[in-house]
């Protein structure tokens, strides 16, 4: 397969998951639900990308002459929240919370939450190095549950006996 079928291949994916699963902003009324969904083909002219191009303004096109970057397939934190309101709207409350955890985490960097997961793992960081971890995310991203969520780690880890070992 040459390059270019490759990324058109690519794109046309991204496309695809995204009109599955993109969120809109919330209709007029109140919060989104089951009766929006799916979002892109019910509500598409409320969909923008994290750079604020509308989501009909996608394509293969634009990608490569360069009009349109990386930045404008990420999915934006609005559209995470929009998600999970549909996902509480079916009593789907944890994959709610996960899809909220997720747009808290956009605004860090990609190098660094690999960094974060790879701390978590057993046996890789001290209670210290997690608790160090938990305020960076909370201070400075903003990301309080997905802060709570390492403290809390960092307290099950020293039960279970699973911090690194000097």
């Amino acid at each position: 397969m040459d390059q270019e079928a490759l990324m058109r291949q690519i794109v046309e994916q991204v496309m695809s998951a995204m009109s599955k699963g993109a969120a809109p902003a919330a209709p007029a009324g109140g919060k989104m639900t089951a009766a929006n969904y799916p979002l892109a083909e019910k509500e598409a002219d409320k969909l923008k990308t994290p750079t604020g191009k509308p989501f009909s303004s996608l394509s293969y096109e634009k990608v490569l002459s360069g009009e349109l970057t990386s930045d404008d397939m990420r999915i934006a934190p609005e559209t995470l929240e929009y998600q999970a309101q549909v996902a509480e709207s079916v009593n789907r409350e944890a994959f709610a919370g996960n899809l909220r955890r997720a747009a808290e985490l956009i605004a860090v960097p990609d190098e660094r939450l690999l960094e974060i997961y790879n701390a978590l793992r057993p046996y890789r960081s001290t209670k210290q190095e997690l608790i160090d971890i938990a305020n960076e995310l909370d201070g400075k991203y903003g990301a309080k549950t997905a802060a709570a969520l390492v403290r809390e780690a960092a307290e099950v880890y020293e039960k279970r006996d699973r911090l690194k070992k000097f």
